[in-house]
């Protein structure tokens, strides 16, 4: 959910040079290219990005407002880090909404939305899983995500969701059974949204956000176990 993305991202095709950097961030964060604790180096993105160092520092500013990045003074960025709490705690709010995301959709299918975009962005889901290419993988979900926001037509929802730290959270906990997880939970919630059926939807989004949070508190003690002597 992920400023940023929804539960995971829905960022709409970047418009300027800024926005590029911003959105090459948070995407690369989904795609490991960019992880918590490193630093991020003006000269270096504006090479990567093909963009100036003034569009960098205007994307970092933004990251930071975001809560994506930290600016240290004379000593430039970095990706944040999320400790264990902070990290329930995005989950606490994704999971809301989440639930909130996909009752909003199924509301917009029970009174006649159409109901191609999200099976269409399902049907890629798959594909991509079955590719097992996480770039094409996490270009779907976001497909997804996309989806199921257009459908419900919510300003608020639009403007919410993007502040949602789940880059973060995923580029920092990425349990072996997330993508299983991921699969199960994402079929669910589409089965229900495209029932129309607005409570049933609620609950599938919650419950994914409620699995999510599940692998990671069951990595992290595993961390804790395996860190023991």
């Amino acid at each position: 959910m992920p400023a940023t993305a929804p539960p995971e991202s829905a960022a709409d095709v970047p418009e300027t040079a800024a926005s590029t950097v911003f959105h090459g961030i948070v995407q690369g964060l989904a795609q490991q290219r960019f992880v918590p604790g490193q630093r991020l180096v003006e000269v270096d993105l504006a090479a990567q990005f093909g963009v100036s160092r003034a569009s960098v520092r205007e994307a970092l500013q933004r990251l930071a407002a975001e809560g994506l990045v930290d600016l240290f003074r004379n000593k430039g960025a970095a990706v944040r880090t999320l400790s264990a709490q902070e990290t329930m705690e995005v989950l606490d709010v994704a999971e809301r909404m989440t639930g909130l995301l996909a009752r909003s959709a199924a509301r917009a299918i029970a009174a006649g939305a159409p109901r191609a975009p999200i099976e269409d962005a399902l049907t890629r889901l798959h594909e991509a899983d079955r590719s097992q290419d996480q770039d094409v993988f996490a270009s779907a979900r976001r497909g997804l995500y996309r989806a199921l926001l257009a459908t419900s037509g919510s300003r608020e929802l639009r403007r919410l969701l993007p502040s949602i730290h789940m880059p973060i959270v995923y580029a920092q906990h990425r349990p072996a059974t997330l993508q299983q997880v991921r699969m199960r939970d994402y079929q669910a919630i589409c089965d229900a949204v495209l029932r129309g059926d607005a409570q049933a939807a609620d609950e599938a989004g919650m419950a994914h956000v409620q699995n999510v949070r599940a692998a990671i508190v069951h990595q992290l003690a595993w961390r804790v176990g395996a860190a023991d002597p």
